[in-house]
């Protein structure tokens, strides 16, 4: 099953592929697009193999393809791995007419991304997500960038890719932590644009014998699983598609896709991301939804059903003990949505709705981040 989309937005359009084994026709679409100058391929260290085959497969085509790896982990998004890039392209002679292909999760496309948009004012960027996380959100919508000493994503460009390649045989490459963290983002599109979507993760959590870190129904042995599951994926990513092609630079609706990212951002940061982004976001979300709650915007049952989710999926919405909620708050206010010193929470009112507020009162925050509970 391959489901096409296509971001429209002022500036271009670009289609995003997701199907099993989608990376066999990677070849075709660059050729379709034109894009035959130098292919420099970044990739996760882990997907080594992977990036080989792609490479291999490319030359078999005529493309001219460089391979380098950066470390996994959100400690890559970094000054120094970004400067390593620009060397290692200017070093062997990047042109303008050459494109970047990012293979790997969030770190990987932003990072790529970013180097991608700088580089000699700007080459072309191909996306090809290896995570689920990175499938459903981070490589769709153009955000690129790296992290700041005081703050994360502080950095960056909008610089959106010409090709969106998301196969989902590579999510049978992931441990089950990894996947956990991405069924985060699918469950954040649930509550603030698709209710049918939270519906059918429920609906899949009850399925017997199913399991949201099993990553062996990636391998398509299971062919009635892997299409329910390559469909729901399909719908998140939609719900990202819909939202970029009318607000491409986060002036408007897109800030809803940061929901449980205020509070998110603030713990992966000071916990020196020991904590996977979609765990953090997951943290987030349930925070986010408490202050709903405390200013009478959703009822507390909402909070307990996306709990419930969340954790069928694997993940825990507790603050960590070891937090200092003080700093989480100071943190807050260098967050990159803060406009005209206020911050703008996306606080839900319903699943598959929510409402973006910049007049919620310091201490109710407070009081949320001094309780796991309502």
């Amino acid at each position: 099953m391959t489901t096409t989309l296509t971001v429209t937005t002022s500036t271009t359009s670009y289609p995003v592929i997701v199907g099993a084994g989608v990376l066999s026709t990677l070849a075709g679409h660059l050729a379709a697009l034109e894009l035959r100058g130098t292919l420099w391929l970044i990739a996760d260290e882990h997907l080594i193999a992977v990036a080989e085959h792609i490479a291999g497969m490319l030359s078999t085509a005529g493309f001219r393809v460089r391979i380098t790896t950066i470390p996994s982990g959100e400690q890559s998004k970094s000054f120094n791995e970004l400067h390593r890039l620009y060397d290692w392209m200017i070093e062997n002679g990047i042109e303008r007419r050459d494109a970047v292909l990012a293979l790997g999760g969030g770190v990987v496309g932003d990072l790529a991304g970013f180097a991608a948009a700088t580089i000699l004012r700007g080459v072309a960027l191909v996306q090809l997500p290896s995570t689920l996380l990175a499938m459903v959100d981070a490589a769709v919508g153009g955000k690129t960038g790296i992290n700041h000493p005081l703050g994360k994503n502080l950095i960056g460009a909008f610089h959106q890719p010409r090709l969106v390649l998301a196969d989902t045989h590579l999510l049978a490459t992931l441990p089950p932590r990894e996947l956990r963290a991405g069924w985060a983002e699918v469950i954040k599109h649930g509550i603030i644009r698709d209710a049918e979507l939270f519906f059918a993760l429920e609906e899949l959590a009850s399925s017997q014998g199913w399991h949201a870190t099993n990553a062996a129904y990636w391998d398509a042995q299971n062919i009635e699983l892997t299409t329910k599951l390559t469909a729901i994926i399909a719908r998140a990513v939609a719900v990202k598609v819909e939202v970029v092609s009318r607000d491409e630079f986060e002036r408007g609706e897109r800030i809803t896709l940061n929901y449980g990212h205020t509070i998110g951002h603030a713990i992966e940061q000071l916990l020196g991301y020991r904590l996977l982004h979609g765990e953090c976001v997951a943290i987030g979300m349930d925070a986010a939804a408490r202050i709903a709650v405390a200013l009478g915007l959703c009822p507390p049952a909402l909070v307990e059903r996306q709990r419930k989710l969340l954790a069928a999926y694997g993940l825990s919405t507790a603050l960590p003990t070891d937090l200092d909620r003080d700093a989480v708050l100071a943190l807050i206010g260098r967050d990159k949505k803060v406009q005209a010193g206020k911050v703008r929470w996306i606080l839900p009112t319903a699943i598959g709705q929510v409402v973006v507020r910049s007049d919620v009162p310091f201490d109710v925050v407070e009081a949320v981040l001094a309780s796991d509970q309502v």
